[in-house]
């Protein structure tokens, strides 16, 4: 029984099952492409993915032991019969659930129209350009072909080109949506581990101005010039490189130039959700507190809660103009805003910025196999493969995992208690 039952196991890396683990594995091993980040309620989503993992892997260790995935220690009285149930109930599932799937990837890779290839790998079989013996699975821009799915990538604000905005987009013929919006079907941010060193030591502030400020769009949807003004006015001293309010030498290197001030006005063109330009992740680079004006829900994007100052309207000025002072006259202060430099940034900020470690052009073609994955089996020949099998010890379910980035699944397996439901990521059952 041992052999075989390892020789199933072996072959079951290879085969796609139920999809189950969508609320269990978040943060680790994705089903979904940005399950953690769905509207970043950043605290619950991080709270939710420490209790799934830490229960999933609790009941997991004790399944590596024995004869079987029941630990001995666990298992009831005639226990071993149990363990040959489930055993026998695994190899069942895994003879009913071996579908195969009408497309091989690696074979047949998706065909991407409209644009060349700018990433170096990716884990789903991908191609960007023209055939001229293949229909493209989508393409950039509106296409005339309603087979092929239409795509908008943009990182610009939906405040100044409206088909930014998801419904507009929608409405317009995309069928899949690359915006800075965490909402979208891929989102495109601008944050990276490999192009900003977010964790770099704290440089000494040299200047005497308190804060830097880039910023050339003077007709900005939204009152940071003003803002500007206010902080001026109230004594905050600013030095200003950019086009608007210029008190110094634009022509310098910004990250450069940031590094030697205690604060940074991450001031935004518009105060859109989700929309945190480089201005932002600039400034925790270099160690320069953001003052920001933006994107109302600017606090799911720090890495520690009170690392960054937040100008929500105008009435704000005042009290962050007199928060401003007090740090940087306060050594304690100025330390405890940039404690996450030292402690590390919160899990909920990782999760954030880990989902920019595999290029969106990637993220978009394990989105467009998924979709086609998850359209055939919704046809009968999937349909019908069953999700569980009864055991002596309760029902046993096939568990199916994929890590965020990647297209290819894992398989486990479970027992009862878990009643999480059928999600159906891969199969509807």
């Amino acid at each position: 029984m041992k052999g075989s039952h390892s020789q199933a196991l072996a072959q079951a890396g290879r085969r796609r099952r139920c999809g189950w683990l969508l609320p269990l594995l978040v943060g680790a091993a994705f089903l979904g492409e940005i399950a953690i980040l769905g509207r970043l309620d950043m605290a619950k989503n991080a709270a939710a993915v420490e209790s799934w993992t830490t229960s999933f892997y609790r009941r997991s260790a004790s399944w590596g032991k024995g004869n079987g995935r029941v630990a001995d220690a666990d298992a009831p009285p005639g226990g071993g019969d149990d363990n040959v149930d489930i055993l026998m109930c695994e190899e069942q599932l895994e003879r009913e659930d071996d579908v195969p799937y009408n497309r091989d990837f690696d074979k047949d890779p998706v065909l991407v129209g409209g644009a060349a290839k700018d990433w170096n790998k990716c884990y789903v079989g991908c191609e960007f350009g023209v055939s001229a013996t293949k229909t493209p699975d989508a393409t950039f821009g509106i296409s005339p072909d309603p087979n092929v799915k239409s795509i908008l990538r943009s990182m610009e604000s939906s405040h100044y080109y409206s088909e930014n905005n998801i419904d507009v987009a929608r409405g317009r013929g995309y069928k899949i949506v690359m915006t800075t919006s965490l909402s979208s079907d891929i989102p495109v941010g601008y944050f990276s581990w490999a192009e900003y060193d977010i964790m770099a030591l704290v440089p000494p502030k040299t200047e005497e101005a308190l804060a830097a400020a880039f910023i050339s769009n003077c007709g900005a949807h939204n009152f940071r010039l003003q803002a500007l003004e206010i902080l001026e006015n109230l004594d905050v001293k600013i030095d200003s490189y950019g086009s608007c309010h210029r008190n110094r030498d634009g022509k310098v290197d910004k990250v450069e130039t940031l590094k030697r001030y205690k604060f940074s006005l991450a001031f935004e063109n518009s105060n859109e959700e989700d929309y945190v330009t480089e201005k932002f992740f600039q400034s925790l680079v270099t160690g320069a507190i953001p003052v920001v004006i933006g994107a109302p829900n600017i606090q799911e994007f720090s890495p520690r809660e009170g690392a960054i100052l937040h100008i929500k309207e105008l009435d704000d000025v005042p009290t962050v103009a007199k928060t401003m002072k007090h740090i940087a006259s306060n050594h304690e202060a100025f330390n405890q805003s940039l404690r996450w430099k030292y402690d590390g940034p919160s899990d909920s900020f990782k999760a954030l910025i880990d989902m920019a470690a595999v290029h969106s052009s990637c993220r978009l073609c394990i989105h467009v196999a998924t979709e086609i994955r998850e359209k055939e089996e919704r046809t009968p020949k999937f349909m019908n493969r069953p999700c569980s099998c009864e055991s002596k010890r309760g029902k046993v379910y096939h568990l199916f995992v994929r890590e965020r980035g990647r297209f290819k699944t894992e398989h486990l397996s479970e027992i009862e208690p878990i009643n999480f439901g059928c999600f159906g990521v891969f199969s509807a059952c």
